[in-house]
């Protein structure tokens, strides 16, 4: 048995996502502005004998554990796809919130791929790894580049964002919280298609708001806020806008929901010094068993690894 690697897998938030139709095969297209953020999982993945196959256990109690899990069918889309026939033993950290939008289960998917391509001496290039990421599921691919990235198709196509776009992102501190209730994304999806075509936003105009950001140095991060999303889920969970509204009122603060939530955030200034007072209002508003967390936008790199001793 080989010494484990530990990996770092980040959660991300979606600053801007717009979704654009769905497709004949079931899927939906979009066009997402995603960063990862500086709060994490922790993988720990261990190679062992082949017959020993794939075991998953985790500090979440509850969490599944089976093939059920991104973990596991990360790893065996990864020995179908190669035909290594090792096994591996994984312990996944919990952090990051389930059913909150956050990509946490994607990343952790992400990272064993990362782990097996090395540990397994397959060394398969960025496209070969990002084929299989997406065999697991639409958001994977996009955690296999180290930084904002912009997303399109149904997550497949990912496209790193320009440096001088992305340096107006990355570093900015941010709040995240999540409600005691998560949203299941395949309700809100088909509650967007039950209201289409007036629930997706014509790719044209989507394309052209996120290039006029892009192309605007001046522009802030939160002028580029936006989320198809929200439409549906606001109309629903009432709670989500009202607090929202009160963060941009009493704050000023510039808010959104990411991926199909129920997570939202909301951008702090860099001298802010109102952090506690933020979280406080967030509690008071959802209940003492909200989670929630300041990070700092595209600051964790989603491949940092190191071996444990």
């Amino acid at each position: 048995m080989s010494d484990p690697m530990i990996l770092d897998c980040p959660a991300k938030l979606n600053l801007y996502l717009a979704v654009t139709g769905r497709r004949d095969d079931g899927f939906h297209e979009l066009v997402s502005l995603v960063t990862p953020i500086s709060y994490a999982d922790r993988l720990s993945v261990t190679v062992t004998e082949a017959a020993a196959g794939f075991t998953l256990t985790c500090d979440e109690p509850g969490l599944p554990t089976g093939p059920e899990n991104l973990v596991i069918k990360a790893a065996q889309t990864f020995a179908a796809a190669t035909g290594w026939r090792g096994g591996a033993a994984f312990h996944l950290e919990k952090c990051i919130p389930s059913g909150a939008g956050l990509g946490g289960g994607s990343s952790d998917a992400s990272g064993v791929l990362r782990a097996l391509n090395e540990l397994s001496g397959v060394g398969w290039g960025a496209a070969e790894l990002a084929r299989v990421a997406a065999d697991v599921g639409s958001d994977c691919p996009l955690f296999l580049a180290d930084g904002p990235v912009i997303m399109r198709g149904r997550g497949e196509h990912i496209a790193a964002l320009a440096p001088e776009a992305a340096a107006r992102l990355i570093g900015r501190r941010v709040v995240v919280f999540k409600p005691s209730f998560g949203i299941n994304t395949g309700w809100a999806y088909g509650r967007l298609a039950r209201g289409a075509p007036t629930s997706y936003c014509p790719a044209a105009d989507a394309e052209r708001r996120l290039q006029e950001w892009m192309t605007d140095p001046t522009a802030d991060v939160a002028a580029v806020l936006f989320n198809s999303f929200e439409t549906v889920a606001f109309e629903k969970f009432l709670g989500l806008p009202v607090l929202l509204d009160d963060l941009q009122r009493e704050f000023g603060l510039a808010t959104a929901m990411s991926g199909s939530g129920s997570a939202c955030f909301a951008l702090l200034p860099a001298d802010s010094s109102d952090d506690g007072a933020v979280c406080e209002m967030i509690r008071s508003a959802w209940g003492a068993d909200t989670w929630c967390a300041i990070s700092t936008l595209g600051a964790l790199e989603s491949g940092r690894a190191a071996n444990a001793s």
